[in-house]
């Protein structure tokens, strides 16, 4: 029984629908402008942010694929865009939040639902903007899938 959870939860995870248009490729800020009303943070105002843990929560609303294979902040909070609404009570309302997606698009629409919802929004950002701009990214490496399965039955 544990097994068959587990497998219906994985393939849960594995029927989002994967679309790339509001981040592929880098929109203009006339593009962003018209998208979303947030400030988009460069950054020398991320890296101020960074700076201050105890403040500023990180909320990465991009899928774990893309968060894997293009890196991003060592301390998140992952929700993906499509699930933000159904998450506001798990978001501290104590803290100024970032939203981050690849170049700031669902990062945008974002923090403009969190801002009608009375969150302290500081901005979006898109993580492959700040790596161009010259910051370093973390990559995340996953557990190889055999070793993360047997870790969790074990568990259970």
């Amino acid at each position: 029984m544990k097994k068959i959870i587990l497998m219906m939860a994985i393939s849960l995870t594995s029927a989002v629908p994967y679309t790339f248009a509001a981040d592929s490729p880098a929109p203009t800020a006339a593009v962003q402008a018209q998208a979303f009303k947030a400030h988009v943070l460069n950054r020398a105002e991320l890296d101020a942010l960074i700076a201050q843990p105890d403040k500023v929560l990180f909320i990465d609303v991009r899928r774990p694929d893309e968060i894997t294979s293009i890196g991003g902040f060592p301390v998140y909070l992952s929700i993906q865009s499509n699930d933000l609404e159904k998450k506001l009570a798990f978001i501290p309302k104590d803290r100024r939040i970032v939203l981050l997606s690849n170049h700031a698009g669902r990062a945008g629409k974002s923090a403009d639902l969190l801002s009608t919802k009375g969150f302290d929004v500081a901005g979006a950002a898109g993580v492959q903007n700040y790596e161009a701009e010259g910051g370093t990214l973390t990559k995340i490496i996953p557990p190889a899938a055999k070793q993360a399965l047997n870790t969790a039955i074990k568990t259970q």
